[in-house]
């Protein structure tokens, strides 16, 4: 059977906005950049803000670090919150995209996503399912598609499409039942980072962020979006 692949999602506030608005996503609700994760940056972040989304470069040191994490993580174990929406990726070059739906589908009771709007069928839709069988319900899923596939045309650069291989790649963090969670359809699971509050959340994410900047210090290729109400 043949791959199923998407054009990647641009890390842009506008574009990213267009695409969850069109969904149904309250306009209340917007994502803006942040611009460095220093103290005095991060207060530049509208508030509250509910997610954050963090592009970075996928390199030989991250896939060490991603095997020894799950392996510690299987071996440990970690208490992750029924409530948590997680899905798998199963369309190549979508992880933009279900980095998006993973910051709205974990504040779904803040942000206001209307009736019968094509977002609120799909969470209505995939509520039993498995993070497996959700990716695939996207796979078929034509209305969030179509609607992806004009955003990603809309981007400031240049769109790359969707036969191209990328190196980036998108992960959500968000606060579930007083926990932190990096949530990455790569993954088998979210990985819960430690308690957090909506007061500290942005703080405690910046740090997760900080994590991911470390493991490869000679990179530059790192960007990060937050979910606000403006």
């Amino acid at each position: 059977m043949a791959e199923t692949r998407w054009m990647p999602l641009e890390s842009n506030p506008e574009v990213m906005n267009t695409f969850i608005h069109k969904l149904g996503v309250s306009k209340k609700w917007q994502f803006t950049d942040v611009y460095g994760l220093d103290p005095e940056l991060l207060c530049m972040v509208p508030q509250p803000c509910c997610a954050l989304i963090l592009l970075f470069p996928v390199s030989e040191k991250y896939g060490d670090y991603c095997k020894t994490e799950g392996e510690r993580l299987a071996n440990e174990g970690q208490k992750v919150s029924p409530e948590v929406f997680f899905m798998k990726q199963t369309i190549r070059n979508a992880c933009g995209t279900i980095g998006v739906i993973h910051a709205v589908a974990n504040n779904k009771n803040r942000i206001g996503i209307k009736d019968a709007s094509v977002f609120s069928k799909f969470l209505t839709d995939v509520k039993t399912m498995s993070p497996e069988e959700i990716g695939k319900r996207l796979e078929n899923d034509s209305s969030i598609r179509d609607v992806h596939k004009t955003c990603a045309e809309e981007g400031q650069t240049e769109a790359i499409q969707a036969e191209e291989n990328v190196d980036l790649h998108f992960v959500a963090l968000v606060h579930v039942d007083n926990s932190l969670y990096e949530l990455d359809g790569n993954k088998p699971f979210p990985i819960n980072h430690g308690s957090t509050s909506n007061d500290t959340f942005l703080e405690d994410a910046a740090k997760v962020c900080r994590e991911f900047m470390s493991r490869d210090e000679k990179e530059l290729r790192f960007t990060i979006v937050a979910l606000s109400e403006m």
